[in-house]
């Protein structure tokens, strides 16, 4: 599987490194885009800050800046087998549901549904307003997969690794790559 992560500038940065870790342990070939703001969450979200967190990205595959268009994945004719946005910002969200592709997160997004990929969007806010709910249902209604963050509890108490586990496993699930990353329901 050929897999782009985006990563923008909402709180939850965990989510898409974790699912990076995750995807290249199942092999998956991966590359990366990272927005400006994503970079300023991971000051403040990840130990040893964005530097670190963009080495351990750098690792599974090549990052990219939110303003390369030279990107093999901005264009239709190299698309990606999913590309997932996690976390997504609401700004992110609004742009891609209203087609405004000022940056690479915004075109991988717009090529994963032009030419029928799948798209990912973890959304990181709440409550959510009517605005931001009804760019989800015009996402999802172009074949988005709309994944907010909300970990079940049916495993117990867990740790937040195990919430975090729980969201990205979901979400490979969605991507058609088998884990074990939680307790599936009556196991």
């Amino acid at each position: 599987m050929r897999a782009v992560i985006a990563i923008t500038g909402a709180s939850g940065i965990v989510y898409g490194l974790r699912l990076a870790e995750e995807l290249g342990k199942a092999g998956a070939r991966l590359d990366f885009v990272v927005s400006g703001g994503a970079k300023k969450v991971m000051d403040c979200e990840v130990r040893g800050g964005s530097k670190k967190a963009l080495a351990r990205l750098a690792k599974l595959g090549r990052v990219y800046s939110e303003t390369d268009f030279s990107a093999p994945f901005a264009s239709g004719s190299r698309a990606p087998d999913a590309f997932a946005v996690c976390p997504c910002s609401m700004k992110t969200l609004s742009d891609i549901a209203n087609g405004y592709s000022d940056n690479l997160v915004k075109r991988g997004a717009e090529v994963a549904l032009k030419e029928g990929r799948l798209l990912v969007l973890v959304p990181r806010e709440m409550p959510f307003t009517a605005i931001q709910l009804e760019n989800m249902l015009k996402l999802a209604r172009l074949g988005a997969a709309i994944m907010p963050p909300q970990p079940a509890f049916y495993g117990g108490e867990g740790s937040a690794g195990e919430l975090v586990d729980f969201v990205v496993g979901k979400i490979m699930d969605r991507m058609g790559v088998k884990n074990a990353l939680y307790r599936r329901w009556g196991a």
